[in-house]
């Protein structure tokens, strides 16, 4: 059955003020003019976070499945249709455990995959990651878990100053799985030196990095200088100054840069206490950060908020919903699956008012109840 959703309908090449996106079953199989319509809500393509920890009060990091499910179907009710669960640095036994309980997910579709935050990653730029879990890459873990998860690990977040960082890089590469460059003191040919290894994202950008020097440009600016990686950005106006996300936006363009929640359990609930990687989050005023040291412990983020943010600082609009969902989805292989309102593409969609809150969410040619 041809069902149809009609507004201001946002494509990979721009907006159109009256359209409408049309489908059958789980695809689309049309996105054009539809005159009839004045003044719609915005539709826009499911958003893709490929970075987040939990929400609604439940985690990915403690590999539960029930868990995973429940905070997966949080970030939809937010409009995130496709994402990705992570975790921070663990034990390995955890790591293998998460795995093995979350590829079935992985297989139904709950679940894109798992991202691997750590534990490969530096202990001076360690921020909320764990500080006693952290290690130099294995080879023989990472085959161990790609193994296990039999397609499941899509991303893992290394910094590639440790040992044995380039090898572990050009293994994922092999097996298809995305190399992240983050949580690092690496210097600029250090980093340089991944990306020539085949990574090809950069873990929330500026956070949990060596700063930018004039001598000394460090990870980001090599990040941004090369055009085939993708660069994470939490807009949430706490991770990153505004002046800062237009600036990369500017920069490297909505074809690299992707924005993710990096959010925890605590999104979408109260302040207060909370737990993240086996050490105590406190959250006030919706920021959380770490009881021990106050450093920021992943946000409170939902995809929605991010685009809404974006949006208001100056993001054009069809530049912010490349940003929540077509760049992500490339950069975690997917692009030819979802990630965009176009034809053959899974039908994904979000429905926002002119407030860009959302109305309605579709998943696979489904409303999300």
């Amino acid at each position: 059955m041809t069902l149809r959703a009609n507004g201001k309908v946002v494509t990979p090449t721009g907006v159109i003020r009256q359209g409408c996106v049309e489908l059958d079953g789980d695809r689309i199989t049309a996105v054009a003019e539809y005159p009839s319509v004045r003044d719609g809500h915005w539709i826009v393509p499911g958003f893709v976070d490929m970075h987040t920890h939990g929400g609604g009060g439940h985690t990915f990091t403690t590999g539960d499945a029930e868990s995973a499910r429940q905070a997966a179907a949080f970030h939809l009710g937010h409009g995130t249709t496709t994402l990705l669960a992570s975790l921070v640095s663990s034990p390995f036994e955890l790591m293998r455990a998460a795995t093995a309980a979350y590829r079935p997910l992985v297989e139904e579709g709950t679940l894109a995959g798992v991202h691997f935050e750590g534990p490969y990653l530096s202990a001076a730029r360690c921020g909320a990651q764990n500080p006693q879990f952290l290690r130099d890459p294995s080879v023989a873990e990472l085959t161990e878990l790609i193994e296990l998860g039999g397609g499941a690990v899509r991303m893992v977040t290394l910094a590639p100053e440790r040992d044995g960082a380039l090898e572990a890089i050009k293994l994922l590469t092999a097996h298809r799985v995305v190399a992240a460059v983050g949580h690092t003191d690496a210097t600029y040919d250090q980093t340089r030196a991944a990306v020539g290894a085949g990574a090809s994202v950069g873990t929330h950008l500026f956070n949990g990095m060596r700063p930018v020097h004039h001598r000394e440009p460090g990870p980001v600016v090599a990040l941004l200088d090369a055009p085939n990686v993708v660069c994470e950005l939490v807009a949430d106006g706490v991770h990153l100054h505004d002046g800062m996300l237009t600036f990369v936006t500017a920069t490297a363009g909505p074809e690299r840069a992707a924005l993710i929640t990096d959010a925890m359990s605590a999104a979408g609930m109260p302040d207060g206490e909370y737990e993240l990687g086996g050490q105590a989050v406190t959250v006030t005023d919706g920021v959380a950060r770490l009881a021990a040291d106050g450093a920021i412990a992943g946000s409170t983020l939902t995809m929605d908020a991010a685009l809404r943010h974006a949006v208001h600082a100056g993001v054009p609009m069809a530049d912010a919903c490349r940003m929540v969902a077509t760049t992500p989805a490339r950069a975690i292989g997917l692009g030819d699956r979802v990630g965009a309102l176009q034809v053959g593409l899974r039908a994904d969609l979000v429905v926002l008012d002119d407030d860009l809150n959302v109305v309605r969410v579709m998943r696979s040619g489904s409303w999300v109840e």
